[in-house]
């Protein structure tokens, strides 16, 4: 049975990817490199800030000092701009407020820096019961290493087998597998059915109503 849900963040709770785009468009421009239309980010984010940075300079051998630059330009930017445009996709406050009602708990694991992914959360979702929020922080490897939900499940003593991750990418897919737990793809999100598939899920949903459905039935 599922007692815990650890949902990724970005193309899985949130679309954030015209705010994203945005940011780093601003970086790049400022720091003298092209942006890029926002579509082309969907296969750029998933794998935290650095390597967004690195993605969009779309350079084999990125100097260290002017990525460092983009990225905290980018920070700057999106500390001020991460709201413009991000909402949770459709239904998605609804299936937490039926995870309340069957007393399943639900927490965020992404690679978004963690004060960014504790902001997002408590700003979109004031009302929802999150057991914690663990983006990218000090101490933790970033997904698809399971550092991150390993402290989900220190902080709330669920077992592996009553955990399960849901995300839209072959991050999350390989995350969950190195957790050791179940996985449910969001194929609604940034990367689509194909590159879950790709990953080895082996259950993808279309939209909240079969998550829930999966969720409950394990």
């Amino acid at each position: 049975m599922t007692k815990l849900c650890i949902f990724d963040l970005d193309g899985t709770l949130i679309n954030s990817l015209s705010d994203l785009a945005g940011a780093m468009n601003h970086a790049l421009e400022k720091n003298g490199f092209a942006p890029h239309e926002t579509e082309k980010y969907r296969m750029m984010v998933g794998s935290g800030a650095a390597v967004l940075a690195e993605r969009a300079m779309n350079t084999d051998s990125p100097d260290e000092d002017t990525k460092q630059r983009i990225l905290s330009d980018f920070s700057e930017y999106y500390r001020s701009h991460c709201l413009d445009n991000t909402l949770p996709y459709d239904n998605i406050n609804e299936l937490l407020d039926t995870l309340d009602e069957k007393g399943i708990l639900y927490a965020v694991n992404s690679n978004k820096p963690d004060k960014f992914s504790n902001y997002i959360v408590n700003s979109l979702f004031p009302e929802k019961h999150f057991s914690c929020v663990i983006g990218k922080r000090d101490g933790f490897e970033r997904k698809p290493a399971p550092d991150g939900i390993r402290e989900i499940q220190r902080i709330t003593g669920i077992a592996d087998d009553e955990c399960m991750y849901i995300g839209d990418s072959d991050v999350d897919v390989y995350t969950a597998k190195n957790a050791g737990i179940k996985f449910c793809g969001a194929e609604w999100g940034f990367r689509g059915a194909a590159e879950l598939e790709k990953a080895g899920a082996e259950h993808i949903a279309k939209n909240t109503d079969e998550l829930l459905a999966y969720i409950l039935g394990n």
